[in-house]
């Protein structure tokens, strides 16, 4: 299984919109194509975005044709800009695209840019899967043997380049011979935890429950729930963390029952630009996510319907963030910079 690959000639893409009944991959040739499949969330989650842009941004210097260099870096400003629109909380898709954008401005020969894109496409990737093994190694000393580990969306090897960051500590865990089971909540409305998370859990013959999201409280008064890990789209500099819609309800339930609250997530999600979780973009989806369920109509028509894709988790509610360089405890307070520089 692979969430996005390289072929050479194009970007082939696991459509995650058709799981968990069917596996699919689309093989897209043309950025346009892979910058839709970004905004379609047929691929999703902030590291498998950003390496899903670079390796659209590489198609299409690939794809260019011409020997005018300013045609050339125009034609890249062009395509940069379509996919730094595609989703704006994700703080890992700008991360990749400046890492391309530099490139596109260095170097006086066009066939040397393009293979230096295509390389550093594929670098990002396999990049991604080595951090996200540290960060498991990082993290999984938080976990005991026989804990029963809730999480909410899907950050597993399905939004990254592979291992996983929240699941990837899980799967660490695991590697060293603990016993760990997974809850899964169902994470409305477009239910990554039901849909995918269980999915390649399940796929990796891990222990794994799904629970609708209104079940966390009373499973965690029952005392079920021994540890909470989520991943993350963008860290603030004081260490609020944006995440799926439902993950600030997880946290504030998880602090009222005493359960510790984890985030995982990999130094480029780490932003210091953003002050603050106030000062982060939430994107608005359509609001069709919330009025069907698949082709199914559930809610009146002409009912008025909200559909924030995140929200934002302050750091005094956050046990510790867990990164590949490291991990800051009790973030509140201390922010995220001595991670960054390091």
């Amino acid at each position: 299984m692979h969430t996005v690959k390289w072929t050479g000639e194009s970007v082939s893409i696991l459509d995650q919109r058709k799981l968990p009944l069917q596996e699919i991959y689309n093989d897209y040739g043309n950025y346009i194509d892979v910058a839709e499949a970004i905004r379609s969330m047929e691929v999703r989650g902030a590291p498998a975005i950003g390496i899903t842009a670079a390796m659209g941004i590489a198609l299409a210097a690939k794809n260019f044709k011409g020997r005018d260099m300013k045609a050339f870096r125009e034609t890249m400003d062009g395509v940069l800009s379509v996919f730094a629109e595609t989703r704006p909380t994700a703080v890992n898709l700008f991360w990749a695209i400046e890492r391309m954008r530099a490139l596109v401005s260095s170097g006086s020969d066009i066939a040397s840019i393009i293979d230096a894109l295509v390389m550093e496409a594929v670098n990002i990737l396999e990049e991604d899967i080595a951090i996200n093994r540290a960060m498991g190694k990082n993290g999984s000393r938080f976990l005991s043997d026989g804990d029963v580990v809730m999480t909410h969306c899907n950050a597993g090897s399905l939004a990254t380049g592979g291992y996983g960051t929240a699941l990837g500590v899980i799967r660490a865990a695991l590697e060293e011979g603990k016993k760990i089971e997974v809850i899964a909540c169902e994470t409305r409305p477009y239910l990554q935890g039901a849909r995918l998370t269980a999915w390649e859990l399940q796929k990796d013959n891990i222990p794994v429950t799904v629970i609708t999201d209104n079940m966390a409280g009373y499973y965690m008064k029952k005392g079920f729930v021994k540890k909470i890990i989520v991943g993350a789209d963008r860290v603030a500099a004081n260490g609020d963390t944006a995440n799926k819609i439902g993950t600030y309800s997880h946290a504030v339930l998880a602090r009222h029952h005493g359960i510790p609250f984890y985030v995982a997530a990999p130094v480029s999600t780490l932003d210091v630009n953003t002050h603050t979780g106030a000062d982060i973009v939430i994107e608005e989806r359509s609001v069709d996510e919330v009025a069907y369920v698949g082709s199914v109509q559930i809610v009146p028509e002409g009912v008025r319907i909200f559909n924030p894709a995140f929200d934002v988790t302050p750091a005094e509610l956050i046990s510790a963030i867990i990164t590949e360089k490291g991990v800051i405890e009790e973030p509140a307070g201390k922010g995220i910079a001595s991670l960054v520089s390091a």
